[in-house]
């Protein structure tokens, strides 16, 4: 009996694997997205706030995918859980490009301040409120061809099981969870606690390239299936040159798309601190969803939710950790980036969602219907806009999670084990 299914080794005697012109034409579609603000940017052009918004954003989303798509192939090169946690930390390099100009320039201009923290709770916010349940919905529909053909229960349908793998990336999430209410606590990012937070990441990285997989052999299909197919070398100088040239077109764009997000809403009439907290974020993150949403087509449901959970650690370490560092490097107080009366209330929310977010996943279980609650509780605060309604709203996260918590409650502690307990395998499914 022949072995039809698809792998990612290619045939030593088959004739080496190039890209189509399909998939050079799609980086070339990205090259071209991005060149008008490599030339606004060289030529100093900047014709008005709206131009330049669409112009730099179009290109931190070209060059966004550009990352995604090297990202992934590289997996053919990297195994295992540490394959995720970078493919999870590259594909927000976007957003960490544009969070931390804002953090940066607030050390110099403090009415940037609060731009600083409102990218990054409406993005950290997004990831969870939307992408997680984005992912699960997709799996769920793609699961029921095969509970048609009778390979799976009926059962597969309701409710998505992570990997796990995915307990290392859940219990660090935990942990900084809970770590994170020391911020509305605070009322600043310290500059030290951002140091703290910068070695949970490196310990969390650690971690994960201590954890190797046991199925080495997933499908890689699309434009990272066209990259990783090629020539081991061809291959790994293609992933390169991607990786170069987004980098290139993120950090010159960067700047400018920031201020003109600032800029275009009193030219729109729009408020300001709402384009930098939901628009900047859909602009960084699309490539992310997209990434996820992809690999939940697939049937790879698990690593499609395992890849946004590992997004939510590196936002929550890396990112916040390196918010006050960005500040002080800016001319700001070494005491770290201080935060007004909204912005404690944003961390709160934020935080209090990611409990929520814990408690539903720490089963390794993701149920349709904690999905739909999400998504609501996530709706919720577009029309909850006041200072009330944020605690109120803060509050409701924080009871449903102690409700979830206590159904999972045989899960928690070695879920909260996980980050610090020595296993060097862990088995897929």
């Amino acid at each position: 009996m022949i072995d039809t299914s698809p792998v990612r080794v290619v045939d030593a005697a088959a004739p080496p694997a190039r890209m189509g012109r399909s998939a050079w034409g799609r980086i070339a579609i990205c090259v071209v997205l991005a060149l008008p603000a490599v030339v606004f940017r060289l030529t100093g052009s900047a014709p008005n706030p709206v131009v330049d918004l669409l112009v730099f954003g179009g290109a931190v989303v070209a060059a966004s995918f550009l990352l995604a798509w090297a990202a992934e192939a590289a997996q053919k090169d990297i195994a295992g859980a540490l394959a995720i946690a970078i493919l999870a930390l590259i594909a927000v390099l976007p957003e960490y490009a544009v969070d931390l100009f804002y953090a940066f320039r607030s050390g110099s201009d403090p009415a940037f301040e609060q731009f600083a923290a409102a990218n990054m709770t409406g993005s950290n916010r997004l990831l969870l409120g939307f992408g997680w349940p984005l992912v699960v919905v997709i799996s769920l529909l793609v699961t029921r061809r095969y509970v048609r053909a009778g390979s799976l229960p009926a059962s597969a349908t309701r409710v998505l099981q992570l990997e796990q793998s995915s307990r290392l990336d859940i219990g660090f999430l935990a942990l900084l969870a809970v770590v994170a209410f020391l911020i509305p606590l605070f009322g600043s990012i310290p500059l030290w606690f951002g140091f703290v937070l910068l070695a949970a990441f490196v310990a969390y990285l650690w971690r994960a390239s201590k954890v190797s997989d046991d199925d080495d052999d997933e499908e890689l299909v699309g434009m990272a299936g066209n990259i990783a197919a090629m020539p081991t070398r061809a291959r790994r100088w293609t992933i390169v040159a991607l990786f170069v040239v987004a980098a290139a077109v993120i950090l010159s764009s960067a700047e400018p798309f920031a201020e003109a997000l600032v800029s275009s809403g009193s030219a729109l009439g729009i408020d300001s601190y709402f384009l930098v907290q939901w628009l900047a974020p859909l602009a960084t993150e699309a490539p992310e969803f997209i990434v996820a949403a992809l690999f939940a087509l697939r049937g790879m449901g698990g690593a499609a939710i395992g890849t946004l959970i590992a997004s939510k650690v590196n936002q929550w370490s890396l990112l916040v950790g390196s918010l006050p560092i960005a500040h002080v490097l800016g001319g700001g107080t070494t005491g770290g980036l201080p935060l007004d009366g909204r912005q404690v209330e944003e961390f709160m929310l934020t935080a209090s969602q990611t409990v929520l977010g814990v408690a539903i996943i720490i089963a390794l279980r993701f149920h349709r219907w904690s999905a739909i609650a999400l998504v609501a509780l996530f709706a919720v605060q577009f029309v909850v806009t006041d200072t009330s309604g944020r605690w109120v709203l803060s509050i409701v996260h924080l009871v449903a999670a102690v409700v979830v918590f206590c159904i999972n409650r045989r899960e928690i502690a070695s879920t909260l084990a996980a980050p610090f307990r020595r296993q060097s395998v862990v088995a897929r499914g």
